[in-house]
């Protein structure tokens, strides 16, 4: 068994102290999920809380569910490393939100019942569209998990001086414990209050850091960008990569320079504002919501949380760059990830950065459980359900199902998060971003708003976009063949972006098209016609759909 050891380190503090705020933190949402499993006796309440959240509660809980390791570790740390490059993670990600509740939020919610699926096999035939559906949510749910497992294990390893990764990888399997129980516990309505306590308590303890940074630079943002350009003045690491300190203010410091980082640039751009509208852990949360109104509530809600948090980031980033350095930041466990709790250091001392990371620490729980339970769904529901029991199964069955699978993509999430560990998480995510764009967003869009889209044309649109992001990833420099890829030893790149977005995407659009102009139409009009109605008005809402 692995021992860590937790030697006081000046720079941490006492990691007992540390230790004992994280067991706090996690006995208090334990309390409150294990209160809210005790209603959780039907499908309806482990999936979806059963649609009785308000718009406002809603809202917060999909700011809980959304502002995850990577949107405090990964993007701080992006900025305080890279500056300007770093933000456009912070403007990708909240952009996102406009195409989601312009697009996807109410039709999405008047459609569906559970999960994704739901929309897109609505009035197609149920069990292909559902099986291509389960595999896209599975993969984008995944990659999205790995990036907070990576996140935990830089987290705790900062606070408990741990730099080997033995210790680092037993930090990522009890964050995979303890989010198995969440959900096993609490279902739906248990990780939603635990969502929404997460999201007060990040964006409340972001804006205090924000307010602190203000107060030890003593001035506004033209001090902090002056201080943070002084510190990479000193910077070893910056030296080294033959950057001047004044670049940390201008773009190009991580995607300038050549004409590959620059068309990888336009990859994540399109991979972040696209894949918010087919991340199907965000869609789910529209049906806990009783009505279109309450869902287009919850976005606006959601995006002005998101947006207040992400421009806090830009402070947090160029506050880390000043007060930290990138030398400090580097040589920490989890490298840039380390940057946010390093800055609480700075900012409060031991205590402080225990109880900041704490918070961190109860956002990963929360987003991972999110995301384990709209894995669960969509096997239990359209695997199970509609494709092996052809819609038979009692919901005590799917809900036995559902448990299962939890412990599953736990297990695998944690064995993945291990490899992962030293990727930047906000990087990490963006990769989930792509996956969803490319497998998820092009059927969406096609099965809401084009009556002509068939069978065919869905399923090929989600293989195509699943198989070739999946792919385009295995064989970029993300994987192998740099020094900081998932597997530095080897090198099988051949693909140049470490974003696929810009070949995913609109691959899965054009098969999408060309699969349905060439495949039988077998797109049943009168339930198009239905979906029309219902998308647009929410009259029928819930109601059942025979095929």
């Amino acid at each position: 068994m692995t021992t860590m050891h937790l030697a006081q380190s000046p720079s941490t503090g006492n990691p007992l102290l540390n230790i004992g705020v994280f067991v706090v933190f996690i006995v208090i949402t334990m309390a409150v999920v294990m209160r809210a499993g005790r209603t959780t006796k039907e499908a309806s309440d482990f999936y979806t809380g059963g649609a009785n959240f308000s718009g406002t509660q809603n809202g917060l809980a999909i700011a809980g569910d959304y502002l995850g390791a990577a949107s405090f570790l990964g993007i701080v740390g992006a900025i305080a490393l890279n500056g300007y490059d770093g933000f456009l993670y912070s403007v990708g990600f909240f952009v996102a939100w406009l195409v989601a509740l312009l697009l996807v939020a109410e039709p999405l919610r008047n459609v569906g019942r559970f999960t994704m699926a739901d929309v897109l096999s609505f009035r197609l035939r149920q069990k292909p569209v559902r099986v291509a559906a389960a595999f896209s949510t599975l993969a984008v749910s995944l990659f999205y998990l790995i990036a907070q497992m990576a996140g935990s294990g830089s987290l705790v390893s900062v606070l408990l001086d741990l730099h080997d990764t033995a210790s680092q990888a037993a930090v990522v399997t009890i964050v995979g414990i303890v989010m198995i129980a969440y959900v096993l516990i609490g279902g739906m309505k248990g990780t939603t209050y635990v969502q929404m306590i997460k999201a007060t308590l990040l964006i409340g303890g972001v804006l205090i850091m924000t307010v602190l940074v203000f107060v030890v630079l003593r001035g506004g943002m033209g001090s902090i960008f002056d201080a943070a350009v002084a510190t990479h003045a000193k910077s070893q690491a910056i030296l080294d990569r033959g950057y001047a300190a004044e670049d940390i203010l201008k773009p190009g410091l991580q995607y300038g320079g050549s004409a590959i980082k620059q068309l990888d640039f336009v990859s994540l751009g399109l991979s972040l504002l696209l894949g918010t509208a087919g991340l199907p852990h965000v869609l789910m949360r529209f049906y806990t919501v009783p009505t279109a109104q309450e869902a287009r509530k919850s976005v606006t809600w959601a995006i002005v949380l998101i947006g207040t948090f992400y421009v806090m980031t830009l402070v947090l980033g160029y506050g880390a760059a000043a007060l930290v350095g990138p030398d400090r930041i580097l040589a920490a466990p989890g490298g840039a990830n380390a940057a946010a709790t390093l800055l609480a250091l700075e900012l409060g001392g031991p205590i402080f950065m225990a109880l900041v990371s704490a918070v961190a620490f109860a956002t990963v729980l929360a987003v991972v459980a999110g995301l384990a339970i709209t894995s669960s769904a969509s096997v239990a529901h359209d695997v199970y359900n509609a494709v092996l029991r052809n819609g038979k199964a009692t919901e005590e069955e799917q809900v036995r199902v559902s448990r299962i699978t939890v412990v599953v993509i736990g297990i695998v999430s944690i064995i993945l998060g291990i490899l992962a560990m030293n990727q930047n998480v906000a990087f990490l995510v963006s990769l989930a971003f792509a996956i969803a764009a490319s497998a998820n967003l092009p059927t969406i869009l096609y099965s809401l708003f084009w009556k002509r889209f068939n069978t065919t044309g869905a399923v090929a649109s989600m293989y195509t976009g699943l198989i070739s992001s999946l792919l385009l990833i295995f064989f970029s420099p993300a994987v192998s063949g740099t020094p900081t890829a998932m597997v530095p030893g080897a090198d099988w790149a051949i693909f140049p972006l470490t974003s696929p977005g810009l070949v995913s995407i609109p691959l899965a659009f054009f098969i999408g098209w060309l699969a349905t102009m060439i495949g039988k139409p077998d797109n049943l009009p009168a339930l198009q016609s239905e979906m029309e109605v219902r998308s647009l008005t929410g009259v029928g809402v819930n109601a059942a759909v025979e095929h």
